[in-house]
């Protein structure tokens, strides 16, 4: 296309919509919510550019209101599996002989859509499908989806430009190959954004992408799809095959073509497809990329010095923020024994104070947990607290799930610091709490370190320096994002890098070119001027 040097448009974050009363983006995307609401799609597998309908269908439904059908979705199965690998391949070699820059084109375009045209439909579409407020749907689904668009174009440029010294009469340099063979991409119903995020990162070094949307955010991903088609995605780039874990992923890991996995989600799950790739690693051509975001057990640790506002702020919105489904919620919370009076009846007034209900009312702080299955899993914590005679519900522990899967925010006291609800993932709207003697700061903050299996995000509150300082030594290997005097999520693009380690994954730090560097295969290249055209040495000239 060009013969130019290229530099990719310097990266900014997109800006935050407000959706204040009267705001031309509310009204958009009321309009939105309304159309979607009001209709039902079927979403077909997309392979080879092609829309293939396999017949074996699942429904998408509101989280918020379980008896409204917002569309019906094709599951795959190994026949379409083995369709998606084919038509992944074929596209492989113009894909990876097209320029950098006319890939890089794509996303900055799917970025610039997003940002306008396609704004108002995926977030609404992640507010109906997977019960965001505007808010979380805005920062998640538009803002943090649009950066991965801009930001990673421009890493990848980095990573082009990472080149070795030369010599006399010789000239070095690296080419970046994509992996031979296909990524393989496995994504969260949590983030639109990290559904966006994970097939496109792989693609735009070049990859082919099989990709399976978690099946209780298909309908959003649909959207993203199509989004990625009108920005000019060439056909078999990605292809996307919804269905059950195993209908697709074993038939995809068994296939010799794996070249990566790309995956956010459950520690046993990836554990699980970490061992299957091990079991079949004699089969593949080449040995597969394993990059992995996983559970978290996350923390906010508060010293005497802290503020409590600001500490009350943080765990209210670190917990409960989309129903404390994120990884990176705060999931348990050390607090000291001289603040804890004072706090427990700001957290309680607090909380009595969140609404819930619908995210079409933009007036509510939460809204409902994902799916059944979820709330299940939830409520069986919150019982679990309230029978044992090591925990205390503070505040909240209420549940109803006859209209939608509403769990109200909830906290607990323990005085076992080893409590079942410190150790272990919830992923819902529970934060459990430990108080601790403030003359056992240090002693304390080994236990937070050794408490969890989990290390990605955590926070310390304090205004004593030293105080801070402590406890990002201690704490050094329990979170990969680590906040001081904040909450422990709202990680942004460019800004921090995410991602950590332990049983929360491999840190690989989406949202940087640390994650971008793990999709390609480095090829050196040297070129002698001036070879040599006498094999023997000087040294040989004299015994």
């Amino acid at each position: 296309m060009t013969n130019g040097i290229v530099r990719v448009p310097y990266p900014k974050n997109e800006p935050i919509l407000p959706y204040v009363p009267g705001s031309p983006e509310k009204k958009e995307v009321k309009e939105q919510l309304y159309e979607l609401s009001n209709k039902q799609i079927e979403i077909p597998l997309i392979i080879g550019g092609k829309e293939i309908k396999s017949g074996n269908l699942g429904d998408c439904r509101c989280p918020h209101d379980h008896q409204h059908l917002l569309g019906k979705y094709h599951k795959a199965g190994q026949k379409e599996v083995d369709l998606a690998v084919q038509a992944a391949l074929q596209a492989s070699e113009s894909w990876a002989n097209m320029s950098w820059e006319a890939r890089a084109a794509i996303f900055l375009k799917a970025a610039d859509l997003l940002a306008g045209p396609w704004r108002a439909k995926i977030n609404a579409a992640t507010m109906l499908a997977q019960s965001k407020t505007i808010f979380q749907a805005e920062i998640d689904s538009a803002c943090e989806l649009i950066d991965f668009y801009r930001f990673n174009p421009y890493y990848m440029q980095k990573i082009y430009e990472q080149q070795p010294e030369s010599s006399a009469a010789c000239w070095n340099y690296v080419e970046q190959r994509p992996l031979e063979g296909f990524v393989f991409a496995v994504t969260p119903f949590n983030f639109t954004s990290i559904a966006g995020n994970l097939p496109t990162s792989p693609a735009m070094m070049g990859n082919v992408v099989l990709w399976k949307p978690a099946s209780s955010a298909v309908y959003t991903a649909y959207f993203i799809m199509k989004l990625l088609q009108a920005a000019g995605l060439p056909d078999g780039v990605i292809n996307f095959i919804p269905g059950s874990g195993g209908a697709v992923g074993d038939p995809v890991m068994a296939n010799p073509h794996l070249a990566g996995i790309h995956f956010t989600g459950s520690t046993p799950v990836f554990q699980n497809m970490w061992k299957t790739i091990g079991n079949n690693i004699q089969k593949y051509y080449t040995y597969p990329r394993i990059v992995g975001e996983t559970g978290g057990k996350d923390f906010v640790f508060v010293h005497n010095s802290a503020e409590i506002d600001v500490t009350v702020t943080a765990l209210i919105r670190g917990a409960f923020e989309y129903q404390g489904q994120k990884c990176s919620a705060a999931s348990r919370a050390y607090i000291p024994k001289s603040l804890w009076q004072t706090m427990k009846t700001q957290l309680i007034d607090a909380v009595k104070k969140i609404k819930m209900g619908s995210p079409e009312d933009f007036s509510n702080f939460m809204c409902a947990v994902i799916d059944e299955a979820a709330y299940t899993t939830i409520v069986d914590y919150i019982n679990f607290a309230s029978e044992s005679s090591d925990a205390e519900i503070v505040v909240g522990g209420a549940y109803d799930d006859s209209k939608g899967y509403f769990i109200h925010p909830t906290i607990i006291e323990t005085t076992d610091p080893k409590f079942k609800l410190m150790e272990e993932e919830i992923f819902g709207p529970v934060l459990t709490l430990y108080v601790y003697p403030d003359e056992e700061y240090e002693k304390t903050l080994h236990l937070c370190d050794q408490t969890s299996p989990y290390g990605l995000t955590g926070s310390i509150m304090a205004t004593n320096r030293q105080a801070i300082i402590t406890a990002a030594k201690i704490l050094t290997h329990a979170a990969g994002n680590f906040y001081i005097n904040d909450k422990p999520t709202g990680a942004v693009v460019g800004q921090q890098p995410f991602g950590g380690s332990r049983a929360s994954g491999t840190n690989d730090k989406a949202g940087s070119m640390i994650n971008l560097q793990r999709w390609v295969s480095p090829r050196t290249i040297k070129e002698n001027f001036l070879p040599p055209t006498d094999f023997t040495y000087p040294h040989m000239k004299e015994k």
